[in-house]
């Protein structure tokens, strides 16, 4: 499986930001961290062990950001309302910076599908809804898409625009809705075992097929946990059958 590391100083953010790419052809596979994880996560926990037949094949080419979460989100350290600003300051990085970044190591036609497990997921399934013209889907595992639960108590208007559990149910943009309904890669993906919470996906769910958007739910059984042999099984099983 082919590797290459790269970084590049992000106006965004304001530092250095590194970025690893599995693969030559493909559409491409936008993976966001777990939690406080980084961009090798993937790699760590053999995720990109079991996807790499696809990756080899040509199936799929892999990106594999950091996240900022412990600047953010998980910063006890600082003022709430200074986590929110960072966020949307990651969110810019990927729109302005990551799409474009993939745009010109692939092609412009390329699709993009954004994926990650846990925290990573609700990010991911973010990153789609708010720019549908730029991502073309998601695969998001093991998710809880209500900021609020990571956010202490705090709630603003940038908490409300990234959390899509309260977003998309007020969302009345046809053009923006128009885009996500073009969609046919909406895949939300839970298992029912330890610290997993499948009735969040299902409410999520739920607003989406208030809104007329298709998905894809798909909820394993008890035998399934919040951990990453259940993202090693979900993840390859999808690009086989799915994509």
């Amino acid at each position: 499986m082919k590797k290459e590391q790269t970084s590049w100083f992000s106006p965004s953010l304001n530092k250095e930001m590194p970025i690893a790419v599995y693969g030559d052809y493909g559409f491409a596979l936008l993976l966001v961290p777990t939690a406080a994880a980084d961009y090798l996560e993937y790699e760590r926990f053999q995720l990109l062990e079991q996807i790499a037949p696809f990756i080899d094949s040509g199936k799929v080419k892999v990106y594999s950001i950091d996240s900022i979460n412990n600047e953010s989100w998980l910063n006890n350290n600082i003022n709430p309302r200074d986590k929110s600003i960072r966020h949307q300051q990651w969110n810019n990085y990927v729109f302005t910076e990551v799409i474009p970044f993939i745009r010109n190591s692939s092609s412009a036609e390329t699709p993009i599908i954004t994926c990650g497990a846990s925290f990573g997921a609700l990010h991911s399934m973010n990153l789609f809804l708010k720019r549908p013209d730029l991502i073309n889907g998601v695969i998001a595992m093991s998710g809880v898409y209500d900021l609020s639960e990571y956010t202490k108590g705090h709630f603003d208007d940038d908490v409300y625009f990234n959390s899509p559990w309260h977003f998309m149910q007020n969302l009345t943009d046809h053009n923006v809705l128009e885009q996500i309904r073009r969609s046919s890669h909406i895949h939300i993906l839970t298992g029912s075992g330890s610290y997993e919470d499948p009735a969040a996906s299902g409410r999520f769910a739920k607003v989406l097929y208030d809104k007329g958007i298709w998905y894809e739910l798909d909820v394993w059984g008890q035998e399934w946990p919040h951990d990453w042999n259940t993202w090693r099984a979900m993840l390859p099983h999808y690009l086989g059958t799915r994509f």
